[in-house]
């Protein structure tokens, strides 16, 4: 006969205290026949204060091509496969999307042990509007992508909600206060952990508070755009409009000044140049 193939369990897992687990969680962990882990250190902690000892198999974006494959073997085989995050949920920004796909297309049953997430958990103690929100994970590392990034959602009304690197943080504020103005922030850094810290003002302030680094994990909520807000990004098709009236120059080298006045990508300032030269030449 056949064998029944094996199911693929999501278990969330602490996002710092280890005393944030289900018991349902801990279960799990205990009966899975493998657990694959993104960092096998901070799991094997884990595991070590609640008593467990299970194989770990290491599966990270680095190694996914290799280890993907081979879970989906057990998978297939009947085995039982838990897989667990750096912390929190997995599948938010983290290889396990990749996992669940490859499961989900060879019949492989799927199940979530929900638990922490650091996404819901900063938005509860934010103060900002949660019956909406969008989560953007990281933005772009590079100065220019990033600054792209912020301006396809300067008109955003949802909270924003976005995880950073501390070494990033103080650029990251610097361009939003840029493009999306002195909005409403939050900055949740190192959540349930002993040195947690929930810094609530606005952008300006939080520049002041994070003039150059961090320290720790960090989420970052920002208040989303108001209902017929002017945005530096409206102010960015005023500046080309007048210079596209006033300036005989040819289109490439009138973007390129403007997006070096602006601190922001030449493409960007190019496209939104040649939308806007497009509508004005309109009958």
């Amino acid at each position: 006969m056949p064998t029944e193939p094996g199911t693929l369990y999501l278990v969330a897992t602490p996002i710092g205290n280890l005393e944030d687990i289900t018991l349902r969680a801990l279960r799990l962990l205990r009966e899975a026949d493998l657990v694959a882990a993104e960092d096998t250190r901070r799991t094997r902690k884990l595991l070590s204060a609640h008593n467990i000892r299970r194989r770990l198999l290491s599966y990270h974006e680095h190694n996914l091509k290799t280890q993907g494959p081979r879970l989906l073997r057990g998978l297939a085989e009947g085995k039982s496969v838990a897989l667990v995050t750096d912390a929190g949920t997995p599948g938010i920004s983290d290889p396990g999307m990749d996992l669940v796909r490859g499961a989900l297309v060879q019949g492989i049953q799927v199940t979530a042990i929900p638990g922490p997430s650091a996404v819901t958990t900063a938005l509860t103690v934010s103060g900002l509007p949660t019956h909406r929100f969008l989560f953007l994970g990281f933005p772009p590392s590079r100065p220019a992508s990033r600054r792209a990034f912020l301006t396809k959602h300067a008109r955003t009304e949802e909270t924003l909600v976005l995880f950073e690197s501390p070494k990033r943080l103080a650029a990251s504020l610097r361009d939003m206060r840029k493009i999306w103005g002195n909005r409403k922030v939050t900055v949740a850094r190192e959540m349930t952990k002993v040195h947690e810290e929930v810094f609530r003002g606005n952008i300006e302030e939080a520049i002041v508070h994070w003039p150059t680094t961090a320290r720790g994990e960090i989420t970052l909520l920002v208040a989303g755009a108001e209902s017929g807000e002017r945005t530096p990004e409206d102010s960015l098709i005023e500046h080309l409009k007048n210079c596209l009236a006033s300036d005989r120059r040819p289109l490439k080298q009138v973007a390129s000044d403007v997006a070096q006045e602006r601190g922001i990508s030449r493409r960007l300032v190019y496209q939104e140049a040649l939308k806007l030269k497009r509508e004005l030449s309109e009958p």
